[in-house]
């Protein structure tokens, strides 16, 4: 079986002492690529030296994280800018978007940065990695103004709503990014994913974070993939290996055709 960590902060310091035995641990379980979403400008650095380490597996995005558009946005935005016109390297623009959870203090600017990274995916016919927590009537209100781009991407942690989904296809090509959380037993997500056609789904862990069950509270790692993929099969009632095979085609589509 093969799969693609759509998500993965590989470059963060919780992989800094044995980030080589990381990806050996992913390879041996079957992930042969891992997205790499940005962060900011101060996380480029390390993600890049990922990338050069393990160029065959790890994939850099670029973009400015929602939590990140502080007092030095435009700074930020500008670097992003820079990267994009510079990089053949980039497989997205990612992870962008809004988020309401952290802090309301930005968050005219938040519209701002998000809408005009989608405006930059467009002109550079790359998908997006959308974060969104408590904020989806924001997203939408941006997603409206852009509506006649032609976007594509994926919804990183997906947690909405069937009816969250819905609206979210009328924007464009959008995936939904399914990581630990689906293992979690109060979740909620389960239901959801039934309404949801594998053609949809990419899997993800956003490593270091939310490890699925029985690694919760854990350290999250890209080999936990198939825990993931296992979880969909029961779900969709399916098997793994035929999880694997669309959901590594949706990924292979949307970040390397």
């Amino acid at each position: 079986m093969r799969f693609i960590d759509t998500h993965a902060h590989l470059y963060a310091e919780e992989f800094a002492s044995d980030l080589p035995e990381t990806i050996a641990r992913a390879q041996k379980s079957g992930v042969q690529k891992c997205i790499l979403p940005a962060i900011d400008r101060e996380w480029f650095v390390p993600m890049m030296q990922a990338v050069e380490k393990f160029p065959n597996v790890c994939f850099p995005c670029i973009g400015l994280h929602p939590t990140s558009v502080k007092e030095n946005w435009k700074e930020e935005l500008d670097f992003v800018a820079s990267c994009l016109s510079q990089s053949k390297k980039v497989v997205a623009i990612g992870e962008i978007g809004i988020d309401g959870y952290w802090s309301k203090e930005f968050m005219a600017e938040q519209c701002l940065v998000f809408e005009t990274q989608l405006r930059w995916s467009a002109h550079y016919n790359l998908p997006v990695i959308i974060h969104v927590r408590d904020a989806f009537n924001l997203v939408f209100d941006v997603l409206e103004k852009v509506k006649k781009l032609p976007l594509r991407g994926v919804f990183h942690a997906f947690s909405g709503s069937t009816e969250t989904y819905e609206r979210i296809r009328r924007y464009g090509n959008f995936k939904t990014g399914i990581g630990g959380v689906i293992t979690f037993k109060n979740a909620g997500l389960a239901q959801t994913l039934k309404n949801i056609d594998l053609s949809a789904i990419v899997l993800e862990t956003d490593a270091p974070w939310l490890a699925p069950i029985p690694y919760r509270g854990k350290r999250n790692e890209s080999c936990y993939i198939p825990i993931i993929a296992q979880k969909i099969a029961e779900i969709k009632e399916k098997s793994i290996e035929e999880i694997a095979e669309i959901t590594t085609g949706n990924a292979e589509k949307l970040f390397f055709m």
